[in-house]
């Protein structure tokens, strides 16, 4: 392995996004990340599906894409943990490992003897991530959580969708599970810092990270909008809460986005669309006032815009550097000339299917160059290679 975190061990408890996405991070990062599976059953998500990926005779393998998308660098171990000697593999594992992340349901873990306290009696300087729908405490922290109930409880679907009075109004949430990748971004932070606090102490440390807490911290400007004002945030569809022009506006063959962020570029976009009367306008010429008056400034930029076909408009304010942008299908991201040179899709080696593509870190570093070489594992891949390593019988699992 390759990477500024090669020397690092990690034992992956968890399962479904959250864990995993933190997991991965990690495992791109150069971590020796081993992912513990329940025997013959593995990861939910491997069944996630379809789609499944292909093999090589154009068969499902059963590797749902869902499974591959969190799972890349890893090492797979089936494991028994409700069972004696399942509970002695992950406490061997525990002992030489630097790092441990699980998602089990609160109190799960600490009944097989598997707790914090229970793992650091055998290694002090084990970090001990636990990522949970509601954290260690509370009256809700026993409870099961998923991504599309957090992000409801947790506001994001009450500030994204239509409006109420137009077409298709209503909440929805995010096309990706927003929640659940940003719960395993703060779980990775977590672990970093911890591991960075180590070096000084000596000691590890326990976390507890809540998606609750993740979706609450994620409201940010919204919740300050709240905050400071006391009004409660609406949804806006693609109107920015505090920043105009900010939307979708419909052009002559279809949508750009337009995302003008301060007064200098309005000049520049005013101008562009051959309006530059608009930020000579005192109800127009800042960004406060646009906010204010955005019922009669937006009219007139649709106007301006739908005289025109996207890729004039993406020129010109290239020219401009006013920012924009079109909005792309999830194939043509895969298009865009900026994706493939940053080598954003990359194909990975694969057992079943020759290779399968996979979407890759976005980290560069200039010293601790990463390397993107082992595919998300098969259920149980590793199981007999780790076991011989920690000198326990293969019949332990």
């Amino acid at each position: 392995m390759t990477g500024p975190l090669k020397h690092i061990r990690i034992l992956d408890l968890s399962r479904i996004m959250a864990g995993p996405w933190a997991g991965q991070i990690l495992a791109d990062l150069g971590a020796e990340v081993i992912k513990v599976e329940r025997a013959s059953v593995g990861d939910d998500t491997r069944r996630w599906g379809p789609p499944y990926l292909k093999d090589t005779k154009g068969n499902d393998t059963g590797e749902s894409g869902y499974f591959l998308s969190v799972n890349r660098g890893k090492k797979s171990i089936e494991v028994d943990i409700s069972s004696a000697e399942g509970q002695a593999v992950i406490k061997a594992l525990a002992a030489k490992s630097d790092i441990l992340l699980e998602n089990f349901k609160v109190g799960t873990l600490a009944r097989y003897g598997l707790s914090p306290d229970d793992l650091k009696a055998i290694n002090p300087k084990l970090i001990y991530c636990s990522v949970t729908g509601f954290g260690q405490d509370g009256p809700r922290a026993k409870d099961v959580a998923y991504d599309f109930m957090i992000q409801a409880m947790g506001g994001l679907m009450s500030v994204t969708g239509v409006p109420d009075g137009e077409p298709g109004a209503g909440p929805q949430k995010v096309g990706v599970p927003i929640v659940d990748i940003m719960t395993g971004m703060y779980a990775t932070i977590s672990v970093l810092a911890a591991l960075a606090e180590r070096d000084q102490s000596g000691k590890g440390d326990t976390i507890d990270i809540a998606m609750l807490d993740v979706a609450t911290a994620m409201l940010a400007n919204q919740a300050m909008n709240h905050l400071v004002s006391g009004d409660s945030p609406t949804r806006k569809g693609n109107k920015h809460p505090n920043i105009q022009p900010q939307d979708v506006f419909p052009v002559r063959n279809g949508h750009i986005v337009l995302a003008v962020g301060n007064d200098e570029q309005f000049v520049r976009f005013a101008a562009a669309i051959d309006r530059a009367d608009l930020s000579d306008d005192p109800r127009y010429a800042t960004n406060r006032e646009r906010v204010r008056n955005l019922d009669t400034l937006h009219p007139l930029i649709t106007e301006c815009l739908a005289q025109r076909d996207l890729e004039d408009w993406i020129a010109i304010f290239g020219e401009q550097k006013v920012p924009c942008g079109p909005i792309n299908t999830v194939p043509m991201v895969f298009a865009e000339e900026q994706v493939r040179h940053r080598k954003m899709l990359q194909d990975l080696p694969h057992p079943l299917s020759g290779t399968v593509p996979s979407v890759v870190s976005p980290m560069r570093f200039a010293r601790s160059e990463l390397s993107f070489e082992s595919a998300p594992p098969l259920l149980g891949e590793h199981t007999n290679d780790i076991l011989r390593q920690l000198g326990l019988a293969e019949e332990t699992q």
